[in-house]
């Protein structure tokens, strides 16, 4: 049977969760901001500090923000009727915005210790973000090579199709974890007169901008989490039904006059193999996000 129809409430609560993750991911970039103009001497590419800064602001705006938008953004309901191609692009399109970010963003961080002689990879913190970036590039690869080029086999498609939604929401929140771990490090390594444990005003304006990434991550995880606020299958049944089939064989039994009800019955049972062949085809073939 067709899925029923979405409540309005449903809706409602959803764009509500979309305008939150929206606010407080734009608030996590101004703080991000704020914090490298304010307390940490602007953004350069001098090989100094300033150059570092950029990490923090990129990773935040694109390994961050604008990844949790394109996990989200085939759950948006004013695009269900724009063309799953285009919804595709998008979708790459964000994802690879944030991993060329990321990249320069960590490009920042070694042309900064290479010009101060300090040591690279040695905490948890690099190992877990140099792991999440080569991770990421990978599933973008993969993601164009399988979903979005149309060579990959409907078969492969449905059977990478978890492994590429899985992957995809744990590199997410490995990503803010990394963030935090980065900005608590940042935090004790520079704040000296006074002290990180003095509790100073940066220490509490950063110790903000974590909170405002753990609240971010939240909010996508749950909206890409619900299986009710998919992208309805039925609307892409439409595109994949073989020319001059009518949808759900509503039109073919309007037509119908007083004919038998085995006949009746024959066409329904067609009409619904064929509609449960084309989501099938729809979920495995076509659906390249949560």
């Amino acid at each position: 049977a067709a899925p029923p129809p979405r409540k309005m409430e449903e809706y409602g609560r959803f764009l509500a969760l979309l305008a939150s993750a929206l606010l407080v991911g734009f608030a996590s970039v101004v703080f991000s901001l704020v914090w490298v103009f304010h307390y940490r001497e602007g953004l350069s590419w001098d090989g100094g500090p300033r150059e570092f800064n950029w990490h923090p602001v990129l990773i935040v705006t694109g390994f961050i923000f604008i990844q949790g938008i394109a996990i989200i953004v085939y759950r948006l309901p004013w695009t269900w009727k724009c063309s799953k191609l285009l919804m595709k692009f998008i979708h790459a399109g964000l994802n690879t915005i944030a991993m060329i970010l990321a990249i320069v963003s960590m490009v920042a961080v070694f042309d900064f210790h290479n010009a101060k002689n300090i040591p690279n990879m040695y905490s948890l913190h690099s190992w877990i973000g140099l792991t999440a970036v080569i991770f990421y590039s990978l599933q973008l690869f993969l993601g164009f090579a399988v979903f979005l080029l149309p060579f990959a086999p409907v078969r492969l498609r449905a059977a990478l199709m978890p492994i590429h939604i899985y992957s995809g929401l744990t590199i997410f929140a490995t990503v803010i974890a990394t963030a935090l771990m980065g900005v608590t490090e940042k935090l004790i390594f520079s704040l000296k007169d006074p002290a990180y444990s003095a509790f100073p005003p940066e220490a509490t304006f950063v110790n903000c901008l974590g909170l405002l990434l753990v609240i971010f991550g939240a909010l996508i995880l749950w909206m890409a989490s619900r299986s009710h606020w998919k992208r309805p299958p039925e609307e892409n049944a439409k595109i994949l039904r073989p020319i001059g089939e009518t949808p759900e064989g509503t039109e073919a039994e309007s037509t119908m006059t007083d004919g038998s009800n085995a006949d009746k019955s024959d066409l329904r049972i067609n009409s619904e193999a064929a509609r449960k062949q084309n989501l099938k085809f729809d979920e495995a073939g076509q659906r390249s996000t949560m």
